[in-house]
């Protein structure tokens, strides 16, 4: 699938970015068109896209697991970040900048 991405990717960025004119841009298109047009490959792409409608559900429940389970890992629950820092960190100050005139 992801060679056919790429495949799909070189062709329009060959079909914009040719020099060989209007004629050879038709051709090309109309090539794509015929290739698009093909039942055998509106076939796939319908039985392509039902796998993918019937496997969305699931796909959706892995990837809330996982950024839950992600989302755990980094911040632990009741931590406040604030209890991590060097207690003579600037960043614990109201106003951490430096006073005074600059040189």
């Amino acid at each position: 699938m992801k060679k056919l991405m790429v495949l799909i990717a070189a062709g329009i960025g060959y079909v914009l970015g040719t020099k060989a004119g209007r004629e050879r841009y038709d051709q090309i298109r109309g090539a794509a068109r015929k290739f698009k047009d093909n039942p055998a490959v509106q076939e796939k792409a319908q039985h392509v896209a039902d796998v993918a409608r019937e496997k969305a559900p699931i796909v959706t429940d892995k990837v809330k697991g996982a950024a839950s389970s992600a989302a755990e890992k980094v911040k632990p629950s009741g931590s406040d970040p604030a209890d991590q820092l060097n207690p003579d960190s600037t960043a614990l100050q109201d106003d951490p900048y430096p006073k005074g005139d600059l040189p």
